[in-house]
């Protein structure tokens, strides 16, 4: 199944040779993130995993424009405004690539079941999403004080986990419950917390190389942040828990994302050299 996901998210990529040029999307970005898929929903067929893979590639297109294409906070907050207003429903301006595929994922979401209930959810992810995004563009400014260790990591929506694992759930399941949809957005946001500090771990060297900021920057060392990821994963085993009655399927996701983030993140990360 990685296989086949990984040629559809190279003609995606193709789709959009604006936001996939730069030399960090390499062959082995595709297929890491089709591992990641993967081995998170082994029991889907490559069609159930299309969005997660749709919005994951979105998100990396994203992170890539916010990050090192715009030169300035004004820059970064233009981008978020442009991608709230297609998720809103807008029609995006067809030379605007980041836009256009956004709102190629939007329309899929809208035919699903489940986006009457969980669309609202999807867009105020991704408002969480470009928030957290715009304000560290804003941290790793000049004159800008760092955040504090506690600060960054509640900004681990920049990661974006949460947003493609909304996708995910709009495009796989019934319309669920207010109580499930508590319940199952906590859990997804204690994962992320989980991954974010995973991905710092092994991305240090490339984050102080690309000037991107780390939590190993903001005081604790490589030990302190370890130990702080084991007390935030049984946290998160602790949210997934009460999940696995009501939400299986979602649950063994979750579970499944974060533990191959403890394995992967231990030997490499997805970007390609700049």
């Amino acid at each position: 199944m990685a296989g086949q996901t990984q040629r559809e998210m190279r003609r995606w990529a193709e789709a959009y040779p604006g936001l996939f040029a730069a030399k960090p999307f390499d062959d082995a970005l595709y297929s890491t993130l089709a591992l990641a898929m993967a081995f998170s929903g082994p029991t889907l067929d490559s069609g159930q995993q299309r969005m997660a893979n749709r919005a994951t590639l979105w998100c990396f297109a994203l992170d890539w424009q916010v990050d090192y294409v715009a030169s300035s906070a004004e820059e970064a907050a233009a981008i978020a405004r442009r991608c709230m207003a297609a998720a809103g429903g807008a029609d995006p301006d067809p030379d605007d690539e980041l836009t256009a595929f956004l709102a190629e994922v939007r329309d899929e979401l809208a035919g699903a079941d489940a986006y009457p209930v969980l669309g609202p959810v999807w867009r105020e992810e991704l408002r969480r999403m470009l928030d957290a995004m715009v304000r560290e563009h804003q941290w790793k400014a000049a004159g800008v004080a760092r955040p504090s260790f506690e600060e960054y990591l509640d900004n681990a929506d920049n990661l974006g986990f949460s947003f493609v694992f909304v996708a995910h759930w709009i495009h796989t399941s019934q319309p669920p419950s207010a109580v499930d949809i508590d319940d199952v957005r906590l859990a997804s946001w204690a994962v992320q917390r989980v991954i974010r500090l995973l991905n710092d771990l092994a991305t240090y060297d490339r984050d102080v190389k690309w000037g991107d900021l780390n939590a190993l920057m903001l005081g604790p060392d490589r030990t302190a942040v370890g130990q702080h990821v084991r007390v935030l994963a049984d946290e998160a085993r602790r949210l997934i828990a009460p999940l696995r009655d009501r939400q299986p399927a979602l649950a063994d996701y979750l579970e499944r994302q974060m533990e191959f983030c403890v394995g992967f993140y231990g030997v490499t990360d997805y970007w390609g050299a700049l």
